[in-house]
């Protein structure tokens, strides 16, 4: 493991994301109930005095129910190939498969937070909830809510402080 600055692969991580997807994991503090998603939208910047990554999870996804009741969520952007795994985790639910299992993904505890880690060649985001806001759509763009929300499934947005940020 090699520690990195967050913002010296800021760059890089979010042009993957965009363009092949990175691996949400969260983990409910309540029930130990772990569960793995792709997401192709975040962001990675400075707010409150913190470093901060912002990811979003809409209200119909099993794991929006996890991560309502977590404290912290990890991203793994993978530097192998795992395109299958990175379209399987984005199109299956969690409702109804083990997606670690299913993809031979592995976890591993965080150094820093209670939420695990994939165990793959990536950089690892790991990151403390601070904040979480609901879209309300009263005060989003008629364009976004056109082309995004025809269905009126919103995302919550969740505001992690990153707490520690390596490669594996």
């Amino acid at each position: 493991m090699k520690n990195v600055n967050y913002l010296s692969i800021a760059e890089e991580a979010i042009k993957q994301i965009k363009s092949k997807g990175a691996f949400l994991v969260v983990k409910s503090k309540d029930d130990e109930k772990v569960n793995v998603m792709t997401i192709g939208w975040a962001s990675i910047g400075y707010m409150w005095r913190k470093p901060i990554m912002t990811v979003m999870v809409r209200k119909s996804r099993f794991t929006h129910h996890i991560i309502e009741k977590a404290s912290s969520f990890t991203v793994c952007i993978p530097t192998d190939d795992l395109k299958e795994a990175l379209d399987f985790c984005g199109t299956k639910s969690g409702r109804d498969f083990d997606k670690f299992k299913e993809c031979n993904l592995t976890i591993v505890p965080a150094q820093k937070v209670d939420t695990p880690i994939i165990n793959t060649a990536g950089f690892n985001y790991e990151c403390k909830i601070v904040c979480k806001s609901e879209i309300n759509p009263d005060f989003l763009c008629k364009e976004y809510r056109e082309d995004v929300y025809a269905d009126n499934d919103y995302h919550t947005f969740y505001f992690g402080e990153i707490v520690d940020c390596y490669k594996l």
